[in-house]
């Protein structure tokens, strides 16, 4: 089974999705399950992860709504207030849905750049394995020293690092500093990492292509192994660099000379165990 670990779903209104910022325009509309049907069939993609978008409970509700009306979404990655006093009950709450795989937070945004290392936070991290979800771990590259503090408190938790924590990306070369902080985070066995969000890292002026991403793919092959990568279109918000069926590409590019075993990880077999998704 072929599995995009990774996208999102919104009713535009600029009040509820702030982020879409300036130069953003192509995002500002409607994005549903109809739209996504489409690219995925021509991909030849089986199924699907819907990952929040808004850091509202609300945004539970109605990804979980689509989940439960459309078979090719296979599970969602939701927000809850992991700081909040009765953060138990609201975990418990979401994972109530039969679809419910994982919990996430913009960390990528904290102007505490070490903030998933509060007390609060990492309380309600603990709660997470009770009902069997997994974390995402939406950072930046400057918060992979503190996400690995992080996730050294919960050994029996499941983490997926997405976008391989936004590096940027261009002809200039990989970054020894990311590439190190990769590595070590890496050794986790308990943390997988999503081949998402790439392209939009690439520098302005400069091509997506697979040549040009490829050394950053090497990275977090070398550092995670295929067994703990697995593919993510982080579509619609990579249609302000590239395409849903160009993104495969490249990726199929980067894994084609891989062992069979290696490519059913990434294409699938990953995200089916990180996030308890049945075949």
């Amino acid at each position: 089974m072929i599995i995009d670990s990774h996208h999102h779903f919104w009713d535009y209104d600029a009040a509820e999705y702030g982020w879409i910022g300036e130069g953003m325009d192509i995002l500002k509309k409607d994005f549903d399950p109809t739209n996504l049907q489409s690219e995925i069939e021509a991909a030849g993609v089986d199924g699907v992860i819907s990952v929040q978008a808004r850091t509202d409970e609300k945004e539970n509700g109605f990804l979980l709504n689509y989940a439960k009306e459309n078979d090719f979404i296979k599970g969602v990655v939701g927000w809850v207030d992991l700081t909040a006093e009765n953060a138990w009950e609201r975990i418990g709450k979401f994972a109530e849905a039969e679809k419910a795989l994982g919990i996430r937070e913009v960390l990528q945004g904290m102007e505490d750049r070490s903030f998933c290392l509060r007390d609060d936070f990492n309380q309600g991290i603990g709660a997470l394995h009770d009902f069997g979800l997994t974390y995402d771990v939406l950072i930046k590259s400057d918060q992979i020293r503190a996400a690995t503090e992080m996730v050294d408190k919960h050994p029996m938790q499941l983490f997926v690092l997405d976008h391989i924590a936004k590096p940027e990306i261009s002809s200039k070369g990989v970054d020894a500093e990311w590439a190190n902080a990769i590595r070590e985070l890496a050794k986790r066995e308990h943390v997988a990492c999503k081949l998402s969000g790439m392209a939009t890292e690439v520098a302005a002026g400069e091509t997506v292509s697979p040549e040009l991403t490829r050394p950053w793919f090497d990275v977090v092959l070398e550092a995670f192994g295929a067994d703990r990568l697995m593919f993510g279109s982080d579509w619609p918000v990579s249609l302000l660099r590239t395409t849903y069926g160009d993104w495969q590409a490249c990726v199929k590019q980067w894994t084609a000379e891989l062992s069979p075993d290696e490519q059913a990880a990434i294409w699938g077999k990953t995200a089916m165990r990180f996030y308890g998704i049945d075949g």
